[in-house]
């Protein structure tokens, strides 16, 4: 299905920038672009009118979320991509961005990491709230049936950088939410697609070294997290975007994946994290840098989370002049 018309919030992510100058032709508006049209702060003094919008600027910090809403005819869909890991900092950003809890229809998670899962309960127990305020049904909380109790990863040492416990099922639904399990490619809110299991086709591309996942009182080496999956759509006019949160699966990949799913149509838009930061994947930057510009093709890259700013460098070297458009949290994309 083509969409008319999609629109994407930055509702989490590692870095805050409000101040850098979007590249010339990006669809991309920095956060305090989005707060300048708006009436609820304006701001009066000395006889000058303006808006106080320094003092309403979102929190950054380590994780990924971000909110699609796409519209084919009259239908609109709203889905959130992730909930980053403090239910808290979700809720702060969502109001500061003026964000209605009781469009969100879906909230669909990219994979079993902290990072992405840990604002779960306290985010979907908000939407769900609202929803019911508003007399609509709850939440679908897509999630991949093969949850992990916990996971993390092995250090040269030995020692091993734990991410804390992951939420459970029951926890989901006591939150209210409507809990389905998917490892397959299917429908997400009517109008996106999200995929199974990501193909590893690149030969670089092959994981997170050292990465563990624990289930119950075993422990399994996992560097390529089968369960992760992205979420992608196709806006008419301009091609393909493809929401990659993390990319274990490798971005290249993802982007391959996607563009399988929609019938080997060009990608417009990769936006998420890279997952190129660390020593033991940086050996990929180069590589993911020249696929993503000539196998991909990508109309533009907005590289954020954890994509680590060797990456980011290399890739504003690469794509900068107007086709750069890095995440960063309160950023808004326009693809219409």
């Amino acid at each position: 299905m083509e969409l008319d018309a999609a629109f994407i919030t930055v509702v989490v992510d590692n870095e805050t920038d409000t101040l850098s100058s979007p590249d010339p032709g990006t669809p991309r508006l920095p956060e305090i672009a989005g707060l300048l049209g708006r009436e609820d702060i304006a701001h009066h003094r000395a006889g000058r009118d303006g808006i106080e919008a320094f003092g309403h600027l979102c929190v950054a910090c380590h994780g990924f979320s971000a909110l699609v809403t796409a519209r084919a005819g009259d239908t609109t869909s709203t889905v959130l991509f992730d909930v980053g890991p403090y239910g808290d900092v979700w809720l702060a950003n969502a109001e500061r961005l003026s964000i209605d809890l009781a469009t969100i229809g879906t909230v669909f998670l990219s994979h079993w990491h902290w990072d992405h899962s840990g604002g779960f309960p306290v985010v979907i127990e908000a939407i769900s709230a609202a929803r019911a305020a508003a007399g609509l049904a709850p939440p679908v909380v897509d999630v991949h049936p093969d949850r992990p109790d916990q996971r993390g990863t092995a250090m040269p040492d030995g020692r091993v950088v734990f991410l804390p416990d992951e939420p459970t099922f029951a926890e989901l639904e006591a939150s209210g939410g409507d809990v389905v399990r998917h490892g397959e490619r299917h429908p997400v809110g009517e109008l996106l697609v999200g995929s199974g299991a990501i193909e590893r086709q690149t030969d670089y591309e092959t994981g997170l070294p050292g990465h563990l996942t624990f289930t119950g009182d075993e422990a399994v080496e996992d560097p390529l997290i089968m369960d992760e999956r992205c979420l992608s759509f196709r806006v008419r006019g301009r091609g393909v975007t493809v929401l990659s949160a993390c990319s274990h699966a490798g971005v290249v990949n993802a982007c391959l994946e996607a563009v399988a799913t929609h019938d080997d149509a060009p990608v417009d838009l990769v936006l998420g994290g890279y997952h190129l930061a660390g020593a033991s994947v940086e050996g990929r930057i180069d590589a993911t840098v020249r696929d993503l510009d000539e196998r991909i093709g990508a109309a533009f890259v907005a590289p954020g989370h954890c994509t680590g700013w060797r990456a980011k460098a290399a890739m504003a070297d690469r794509f900068a002049g107007g086709r750069y458009a890095p995440s960063a949290v309160g950023t808004r994309y326009v693809l219409a």
